[in-house]
């Protein structure tokens, strides 16, 4: 079953600390965000895209009407759950007008709140369902090719390689929605979690401890959505890695591939059996590259080794934070390297540590800015 994605809006802090306690008590239910005051709602449901938003009726800036009444005319996907303190019944009629599916009132106990939830969700899903968008209506893209496994790989850490792999997937899932898997194999000390602002009960390293083999719906249990994509999180403690497998890695992204259009790995810095098996199943492989002399000689270590396992003919080199002040231009790398450069991302620090900091892709952020364009620019790589 896929998770429920849920907004929690509440002005005060502790209050908002309790519901989330409540609503963690089902992992069916995924909160995805949390907001303050009424715009503050507004803008987390065009960027998270939830499936219920449950919101205080007095909210500062625009209270809890206001914002369930936009949120209905124009989220139409997007049910709302108000709570208040107030039961009287003109509370109850003014919900209703603003277009909220059901009127709660505190103190919630923890199965009223996560049996209306779920109630919520599912006729919500029915009635998403029983509507068939018209061909224009539609932005899916049916290309009618393989589904394709992609790898972001580099030999050298702090090339951005997590950053750009979890950008590529947010990108890509704009073309193909719902159909877009990013796999976190950093299995130690993975930042994808904190890339999409996940926070994850459940991750690679639990998912393993169910068997030697697993299906659709087995794997859908922990999978997170963010921005499109379904994400498989690396362990939550560094010393969970060793739970994960090689061969349980290698059924997971069988699986996927058989699921999802695309499905991004993210990898960690160096080789081991996990990262190796990932290169090796991949369709396509990204090779991530600075302008460093110590980036340079590590990435010509990790060619030689795509090589000796005939990988390289399916590799292809990515330049990133290209408009740096290193003295070294791409054509330098090429050269010392043997190896063309298929692809550049310009530098710009201020739009990806906002983006890291915030959660948020900066190709959902800012799409515009030059680095957005370079991710856009990739994914004609991945399309060929």
């Amino acid at each position: 079953m896929r998770k429920i994605k849920v907004i929690l809006a509440d002005d005060n802090k502790n209050t908002r600390s309790s519901i989330r306690k409540l609503l963690e008590l089902d992992d069916d239910i995924d909160i995805v965000a949390e907001a303050a005051n009424g715009r503050e709602v507004l803008e987390k449901v065009e960027i998270m895209e939830p499936d219920i938003v449950i919101m205080d009726v007095r909210m500062p800036e625009l209270d809890g009407f206001e914002a369930a009444q936009n949120i209905s005319l124009h989220y139409p996907n997007v049910s709302v759950i108000m709570i208040s303190v107030n039961d009287e019944p003109q509370n109850f009629k003014r919900a209703m007008m603003a277009g909220a599916k059901e009127y709660l009132v505190k103190p919630l106990s923890p199965e009223e709140l996560n049996s209306t939830v779920k109630q919520v969700a599912e006729l919500n899903r029915k009635r998403v369902a029983g509507w068939k968008p018209q061909p224009e209506d539609s932005r899916s893209y049916t290309s009618g090719k393989p589904n394709r496994l992609v790898t972001v790989f580099s030999p050298k850490g702090g090339v951005g390689k997590s950053v750009v792999c979890a950008n590529l997937a947010a990108a890509m899932a704009q073309r193909y929605e719902k159909q877009i898997g990013l796999i976190d194999l950093d299995i130690q000390f993975g930042d994808i979690g904190i890339l999409m602002d996940l926070n994850p009960r459940k991750t690679i390293s639990e998912l393993m401890q169910e068997g030697d083999s697993f299906n659709r719906e087995l794997l859908e249990d922990y999978l997170y959505e963010r921005n499109g994509v379904n994400i498989l999180a690396a362990p939550n403690k560094p010393e969970l890695a060793e739970l994960v497998t090689p061969h349980g890695v290698e059924e997971i992204l069988k699986l996927c591939r058989d699921i999802y259009t695309y499905t991004f790995v993210d990898t960690p810095s160096f080789m081991n059996d996990i990262t190796l098996s990932a290169l090796e199943m991949s369709d396509l492989i990204l090779l991530l590259i600075s302008l460093d002399l110590s980036t340079i000689k590590n990435v010509k270590k990790g060619i030689n080794i795509l090589h000796s396992l005939q990988l390289l003919s399916k590799t292809r080199l990515v330049l990133n934070h290209s408009s740096g002040v290193s003295g070294i231009e791409a054509r330098d790398v090429e050269k010392v390297l043997d190896m063309k450069v298929q692809a550049e991302i310009p530098n710009d620090g201020k739009v990806v540590i906002t983006s890291v900091n915030q959660g948020i892709p900066f190709v959902k952020m800012n799409p515009k800015a030059a680095v957005s364009k370079g991710i856009m620019n990739i994914l004609k790589l991945l399309e060929v």
